[in-house]
């Protein structure tokens, strides 16, 4: 009664087994996108857009095609660049970037949605696609508001006193503060 146990785990072992050695021999394409904002003393602001297709499969892939047409022109001129790039193949285990600028022309929360990867693999007949991350939201030419940041010369100054204020705090709150013991132990020679 004993080895039924041992034999499913056994079958249940060897699929799994199976399944990810068949997965080890797959491409797998990972695609991270990022936009940087810069401020130009003209009063425009430059958008740096920059794509990194990454390989981490056992396989290489071939005509691999990145699209990235979420750029509206209503509201970003085109700097540098385009928006498209292609490349014969891809190597496992290796990766490629693309870069391209843009002026934003409108003031606006802009959000851009991931950018488009197709390629081929020898196993497989039909066109693969992979999608980049998307960009967070980009606030294009608005007025930022100046944050508050902790000074390290202030800091540095006076946080030994604070430190020790706050420890005298917590040492006399200790000490004139009830225990929940001693309250239950009073309560009880009380009755």
């Amino acid at each position: 009664m004993a080895t039924a146990p041992l034999i499913i785990f056994t079958i249940f072992a060897l699929f799994g087994v199976s399944s990810l050695t068949a997965a080890a021999e797959t491409p797998f394409v990972v695609a991270h996108k990022k936009a940087s904002l810069l401020k130009l003393k003209s009063g425009t602001e430059r958008v740096s857009v920059s794509i990194d297709v990454y390989n981490h499969g056992s396989l290489a892939i071939y005509d691999v095609n990145l699209t990235d047409d979420s750029w509206s022109t209503e509201i970003f001129d085109f700097v540098a660049g385009n928006t498209s790039n292609s490349w014969e193949k891809l190597d496992a285990g290796s990766h490629v970037s693309h870069t391209f600028e843009l002026e934003s022309k409108v003031q606006t929360t802009y959000y851009s949605a991931p950018a488009v990867i197709t390629f081929r693999i020898p196993t497989k007949s039909k066109l693969q696609v992979a999608y980049s991350t998307p960009v967070p939201a980009l606030e294009t030419l608005a007025e930022k508001t100046v944050a508050y940041k902790l000074d390290l010369k202030l800091l540095a100054q006076y946080g030994s006193h604070f430190s020790l204020g706050l420890i005298v705090y917590l040492f006399v709150r200790i000490i004139f503060s009830p225990s929940a013991k001693s309250s239950a132990g009073n309560a009880k020679k009380r009755h």
